[in-house]
């Protein structure tokens, strides 16, 4: 099963590093990463592989926006179906 993650905000440092650590620590996998920054806007774009996350999917998705609110950005995940659904054209 997999995931997709955003997250948006005023670049600094650490972000992808808290991000990521919190990934590795609940047992999901990185498939895909596109991060840019422009005009000092930081926005990342992930693909993960949630199947074998520890926990519930609904624990990642408030652990996430937590963690972004903590860093000052805003962290999403949403199962790859919904965020598909929602981005269609």
């Amino acid at each position: 099963m997999k995931g997709i993650i955003t997250v948006l905000g005023k670049d600094k440092v650490g972000i992808i590093a808290k991000i990521c650590t919190y990934l590795a620590g609940n047992g999901i996998n990185i498939l895909d990463i596109n991060q840019t920054i422009t005009g000092g806007y930081f926005n990342m774009m992930m693909i993960v592989d949630i199947s074998r996350a520890e926990g519930q999917f609904g624990r990642h998705v408030d652990a996430l926006a937590a963690l972004g609110n903590e860093i000052g950005v805003e962290a999403r995940l949403q199962h790859e179906d919904i965020f598909n659904s929602m981005h269609r054209i």
